[in-house]
């Protein structure tokens, strides 16, 4: 029994068409509650199928508060399984990655799959009642578009395409950006413990009220030392700007600017900003990079995908990816408080390697443990994750440039400062608590 669990209207109620409860971001039962149902029943990112090129490689990463295993199978085809032995429950993968031939065997007992999740093989199997139908891994839905692997854990539910419409122009503009059409992840992962709540994070990235203020102490600061620069003896007005300073400066962009960028948001909670231009916009061309997307597109077409250079896309409620700078990032819930973040880096195939330098240097600079940026950002949550303990006033204002005709759903347009973006996945929220 729960306040929330046993009263569906208590729960719904949570969220009103401008503003939400606290208890959103803050009640451990509502965070549960969200586990079981939202992130059950959407389709959430798992992977990329450059993780596992070949058959027998695996990936191993958590949906909600449950384990899976991403596998490249015999027939090569991309599979994710629960990482549960039918037998005890005991994971059968303890690694976060690696090649496990063309079985998985429980580390426990030695029962053995297949790496499409059928079991193979039973120690002693005479042992057990012959009337007993033992289970396999079981497998879970999932697609895998230009890479990004999506999993839906719930059994019956949305299909893929309805669930993500027209948003899934961001990532094809992603992966158009390559002159193959073809990305890969390199490297490593930054990963990054944040303590706030999950809807915290996912929020903010199409948030634009809030660089100018929070991002001050950082950007504001550099791109006031490369004005002093250029207007001094040190430098020349006309010198090129170092790529730090071309990434890290727009964050510090005034609110007519962001303004103008514009925003987007389609059904099921996703969308994005940087509809018109982005703090992407103004980075110089590489040596070669436009020459082959030209030959391989056509000027006419690569001019088009170079050109759209949107800010966060957000698929809701795990996955952001920042196209035109070739990064991602992940939310992974932990706890009503607490939130890992991954930030991952994406190779252009055919592509010259200026352009992976370009993004792992942004990486490092705004997405890292290390960023001055993203700790502008972390202490931003951490201070409303316990302003929100405090009490007179449950609810959140989610009110910016509000219009009631928004709950008709659908693809919309607004301003960049509007809050569309925090309401349309809160009806998102709704729609999955139910």
């Amino acid at each position: 029994m729960g306040k929330y669990r046993d009263d569906a209207r208590a729960l719904t109620g949570l969220v009103e068409p401008d503003r939400v409860h606290r208890d959103v971001y803050c009640d451990p039962e509502v965070f549960q509650l969200e586990m079981e149902r939202l992130w059950a029943r959407a389709w959430i990112y798992v992977g990329h199928a450059s993780q596992v090129p070949k058959p027998g490689d695996y990936f191993t990463a958590d949906i909600g508060a449950q384990p899976v295993i991403m596998v490249r199978h015999t027939d090569n085809s991309v599979r994710v399984l629960m990482n549960r032995c039918a037998h005890k429950g005991t994971k059968v993968v303890g690694d976060l990655s690696g090649n496990t031939g063309k079985t998985f065997r429980c580390p426990y007992h030695a029962w053995t799959y297949r790496t499409d999740g059928t079991l193979l093989h039973i120690p002693l199997q005479e042992g057990y009642a012959t009337t007993v139908q033992h289970q396999g891994l079981t497998q879970v839905a999932s697609e895998t578009y230009r890479g990004f692997v999506f999993a839906r854990l719930a059994k019956d539910g949305i299909g893929f395409r309805e669930y993500f419409g027209d948003s899934l122009s961001s990532i094809d503009n992603l992966a158009d950006r390559s002159p193959e059409g073809e990305l890969e992840i390199a490297g490593g992962c930054l990963r990054y413990l944040h303590n706030c709540n999950w809807k915290m994070f996912v929020e903010n990235l199409n948030d634009t009220m809030h660089p100018m203020i929070a991002h001050a102490s950082s950007a504001g600061t550099a791109k006031k030392l490369w004005d002093e620069i250029q207007k001094g003896t040190q430098g020349k007005p006309d010198a090129p700007k170092p790529m730090s300073i071309e990434q890290i400066a727009p964050f510090a962009s005034d609110y007519k600017f962001f303004d103008d960028m514009g925003v987007r948001v389609y059904d099921h909670g996703h969308g994005f900003s940087g509809v018109n231009f982005s703090i992407h916009s103004s980075y110089s061309s590489l040596v070669g990079y436009e020459e082959a997307m030209q030959k391989a597109y056509g000027e006419a077409r690569a001019k088009q995908i170079l050109g759209t250079v949107r800010h966060n896309t957000v698929y809701y409620p795990s996955l952001t990816i920042k196209g035109a700078i070739q990064s991602i990032r992940v939310a992974r819930p932990l706890a009503a408080d607490k939130t890992l973040i991954e930030s991952w880096t994406l190779r252009l195939k055919g592509a010259p390697e200026s352009v992976l330098a370009r993004t792992v240097a942004y990486n490092r600079l705004i997405n890292s443990p290390m960023s001055v940026v993203g700790h502008d950002d972390l202490h931003a949550y951490r201070s409303i994750q316990e302003g929100l303990a405090a009490g007179g006033n449950e609810w959140v204002s989610l009110h910016r440039n509000f219009d009631s005709a928004e709950a008709k759903g659908g693809e919309i347009t607004a301003n960049g400062t509007s809050e569309i973006s925090m309401r349309n996945q809160f009806r998102a929220w709704q729609e999955y608590m139910a």
